[in-house]
């Protein structure tokens, strides 16, 4: 790619990102969400900020607890590799910003980049989040700020404790000041400050230490090392990837970070010992739960991820609902709050999800809805008092669809019924049935019908009590028409004429003139 053609592609991004933003409110909080990096040993063609975490791109994950945790903040979401692709998946939102970094020279140069694209008039207050923390929640988010507030220091920490196994600890350590302090001059401990921040030190840097190497750090005029051995062994509090800055000292110093590491990039971590060289004050805040500030970096650990938001699905239903195996469903968080909300009437809710099911968003749970094992719901589909869906029956619409199944209707295991779709109450599709409805030919289905055998139903309308069996219909109009007796006459083995007949050849006249042949 020439210059000239880079320089049209950067442009024609930036003008994209623009139309992708909003104005800010008068709101006197900045969250930016770093976004802009790829994630190589994630090794996947999609952006890392794009893989889901219990069916939600991390991304959004992360916008919508920041969002609700902090309450009407404006959002500046910086972002750099796949750039489009990730604000595309975001979209137009309120009091939303997007900032492009072109080139990923480190954390310090992403907040710089987001605070430059951002308007400041109003703001008092900035926090910064990685955009891969998805399973970071509004509560935990509204603690923080609430933290911040209280403390009313120039910065604050979100950090958390390492509990992993030896060896696995690849976050930067919290330096904090201990109880006893070297006098170099007199080669000798004295008694100091404990428990104050100091700064923040890199895994990476901390592996470039030469293994006979003191980390020196001062803090007035105290001064505290910490040996290689140390800080990869026995320091366990981390920087969780969080952060809470008043915006006049945070414009200040950023201008001012130097890439003096291993990385040679600029370190957001590096405020943290400038805040303390200016006399700034810092406090911090820990989670009830560490897992909340998990960010992935490859496969593995978004596995782990994925398999914490189930759990902490399973554990909120798992009194309320039957779910036939905890390690293997899913219910998307709409339906989930669904779920709870409906069980504030203290009702038995008698709600079954089997083994491999999954309820997608869109999906309006009922009382004694019966989903059995590897049944998929998608879209916008509301379910009556007593569904039943079949093992591995596939029930879903596109975004602009409804379905409606009502009140006790019976869909039999494999079946699939997909679009605009509408079947009343008591109506059973038994085993091998499939039907359609599309935008330009929805299907409607009466009450107490019984459709069976290999059938097949699109775009058409079937009257109360109908009974079908081994049928094709096509924009059809199938009546409950009464016999002499006055019960329904069967409609059964109506197919719709054949065409290309003549490019079938039945086998065994085949192999006739394969044998005269010979």
């Amino acid at each position: 790619m020439t210059k000239r053609e880079e320089a049209n592609n950067i442009k024609n991004v930036e003008e994209s990102l623009e139309q992708l933003s909003s104005k800010f409110s008068k709101n006197d909080s900045l969250v930016i969400i770093l976004a802009a990096g790829h994630g190589k040993r994630i090794r996947s063609s999609t952006s890392k900020m794009l893989h889901t975490i219990w069916g939600v791109p991390s991304i959004e994950r992360v916008r919508l607890a920041v969002k609700n945790g902090i309450n009407k903040s404006n959002i500046t979401i910086v972002v750099g590799i796949k750039a489009l692709e990730v604000a595309n998946a975001v979209g137009k939102q309120a009091n939303t910003n997007f900032a492009y970094q072109e080139k990923q020279l480190g954390t310090g140069h992403a907040v710089k980049v987001g605070l430059e694209k951002s308007d400041l008039k109003n703001i008092k207050y900035c926090y910064v989040i990685y955009a891969d923390m998805g399973l970071i929640d509004s509560n935990t988010m509204k603690e923080f700020h609430d933290e911040f507030m209280k403390a009313k220091t120039d910065m604050i920490l979100m950090t958390a404790m390492y509990d992993g196994p030896k060896g696995g600890n690849y976050y930067g350590r919290v330096l904090r000041t201990r109880g006893l302090t070297k006098d170099h001059k007199k080669s000798q401990y004295r008694e100091g400050s404990k428990g104050q921040v100091m700064g923040v030190i890199e895994y990476k840097d901390i592996l470039a230490l030469k293994d006979d190497e003191d980390l020196v750090k001062a803090y007035k005029d105290e001064k505290f090392e910490y040996g290689k051995d140390e800080l990869l062994d026995n320091m366990h509090e981390y920087v969780a990837g969080i952060y809470g800055f008043k915006i006049d000292p945070l414009l200040n110093l950023i201008k001012e970070l130097k890439a003096n590491n291993a990385q040679n990039e600029l370190y957001l971590t590096d405020l943290i010992e400038m805040f303390v060289n200016n006399n700034l004050s810092i406090s911090t805040y820990m989670p009830k739960d560490n897992r909340v500030v998990l960010g992935f970096n490859d496969k593995t650990v978004l596995k782990e991820m994925e398999s914490i938001a189930r759990n902490n699905v399973y554990n909120k239903l798992k009194n309320i609902i039957t779910i036939y195996d905890g390690e293997d469903f899913f219910i998307d968080d709409s339906v989930v709050e669904q779920i709870l909300e409906i069980d504030k009437d203290e009702k038995p809710l008698d709600i079954y999800i089997g083994k491999g099911a999954y309820v997608g968003k869109g999906v309006k749970i009922n009382y004694g809805v019966y989903i059995d094992h590897g049944a998929r719901l998608e879209g916008n589909i509301e379910l009556g008092e007593h569904t039943y869906i079949g093992d591995n029956a596939l029930v879903s619409c596109l975004d602009n669809q409804k379905m409606v199944l009502s009140n006790n209707v019976q869909i039999y295991a494999g079946n699939q019924i997909r679009g605009n779709v509408y079947i009343g109450e008591n109506t059973t599709l038994e085993r091998g049935v499939n039907v359609t409805g599309s935008d330009k030919h929805p299907l409607s289905i009466g009450k107490n019908v019984l459709i069976k055998g290999v059938s097949y139903i699109y775009g058409s309308i079937v009257d109360d009590n109908a009974y079908i069996e081994h049928c094709i219909f096509y924009y059809s109009h199938i009546k409950a028409v009464l016999d002499e007796n006055g019960k329904v006459i069967k409609c059964r083995f109506i197919r719709p004429k054949e065409e290309g007949i003549e490019s079938v050849i039945k086998l065994k006249d085949e192999k006739i003139k394969k044998t005269k042949k010979k």
